[in-house]
């Protein structure tokens, strides 16, 4: 279970980036390297990606690892 400061904390993160775009601080190009940056340290592979690397199935991966949606793309989230 996530703790409530965690969730604080992502709240703000989340308002601050959001500020600083309306705000015209931060562009589309800046937004792509935040999330790119981020994907690296969840370790952000397709679920087909990460079936091939870790010589499993697709279904096996899709069965027994943490998968979120993000822009309708199906990744595998591998932060252990």
């Amino acid at each position: 279970m996530r703790s409530p400061q965690i969730i604080e904390k992502q709240d703000k993160l989340i308002a601050f980036v959001a500020n600083k775009f309306q705000s015209g601080e931060l562009d589309n190009e800046a937004l792509v390297e935040l999330f790119k940056a981020m994907g690296s340290y969840l370790n952000l592979m397709t679920i087909s990606d990460y079936a091939k690397a870790n010589n499993m199935s697709y279904q096996g991966v899709s069965s027994c690892r943490k998968i979120e949606t993000i822009f309708g793309v199906k990744f595998v989230i591998d932060n252990d």
